[in-house]
């Protein structure tokens, strides 16, 4: 009986942290489906999300530090997307007036949904880790994924040999969850796995939907393809470093502060 109760309360908690994420795929499907005659699709989905968002943080589901992550990933991921329509990986085809270079405001969304779960379960599920690497190697690692997004269009794709050295990075780090009164842990690169093949099978949803649309879907939907998993994976390896080492920053700072109030 004792796996059951776990099993559902940790689902409770999955689903709980995925609201946003939830919101951002529904109004995505909603509004693909509904007629809006006095607003742009794309201006809708941004007034939606930004309303979940105050909505989530008045009613205490998301702190202050968590929105100020969220934006942060809004940034990071509207760049990638501006950079990437002009290169034409995919394209945004719908008319909006917020949109900036070809590209909908929404989108950053997207990004920071990955980085609302990320808090959000880290919190819920009181989450540590072991083994964790440092600012110098994870931080250099992050930037070289991310920049490798933007270069691959001009020199070789490094892709597979960064993800060789996540491995090496990471492979004694594990993540520390708690489910009531128990501890488990997981090896922190399943754990980039398992997050970015849910995030790829968003993303066959959310084209479905014409989110976006890459080149060989402007014909007609069809499945992305298995190699994006790697992309995400690695997205989600940037995601990590940044929520864990603000983290452990805030973790310090509460520790100094204890130990000045002894003082």
């Amino acid at each position: 009986m004792k796996p059951v109760v776990q099993l559902l309360h940790f689902g409770y908690h999955q689903a709980m942290s995925c609201i946003f994420p939830v919101a951002v795929f529904g109004t995505l499907a909603l509004s693909s489906v509904v007629e809006l005659p006095v607003i742009y699709r794309y201006d809708a989905i941004l007034l939606i999300l930004l309303a979940v968002q105050y909505v989530m943080y008045r009613s205490g589901l998301e702190t202050r530090d968590e929105i100020k992550v969220i934006c942060v990933f809004h940034v990071i991921g509207l760049l990638l997307e501006i950079y990437k329509v002009r290169m034409g990986s995919w394209s945004y085809p719908e008319p909006g007036f917020t949109k900036l270079l070809g590209v909908p405001l929404y989108s950053g969304f997207m990004y920071a949904s990955v980085a609302s779960f990320m808090c959000q379960v880290w919190r819920r599920l009181k989450m540590d880790m072991t083994g964790w690497p440092g600012l110098a190697s994870a931080g250099l690692l992050g930037g070289a994924i991310y920049l490798n997004f933007f270069t691959h269009h001009f020199i070789p794709d490094f892709r597979w040999w960064l993800t060789v050295l996540v491995l090496l990075v990471f492979w004694k780090t594990w993540i520390i969850y708690r489910v009531r009164t128990t501890t488990y842990r997981m090896p922190l690169t399943l754990a980039f796995f398992i997050v970015g093949f849910f995030i790829w099978l968003a993303e066959n949803i959310a084209t479905f939907f014409n989110a976006w649309k890459y080149p060989d879907q402007q014909q007609g939907w069809q499945m992305v393809g298995f190699s994006k998993i790697s992309s995400w994976f690695l997205l989600v390896i940037i995601s990590v470093i940044i929520v864990a080492q603000l983290k452990h920053v805030k973790a310090g700072r509460k520790t100094n502060d204890s130990r000045h109030s002894e003082d």
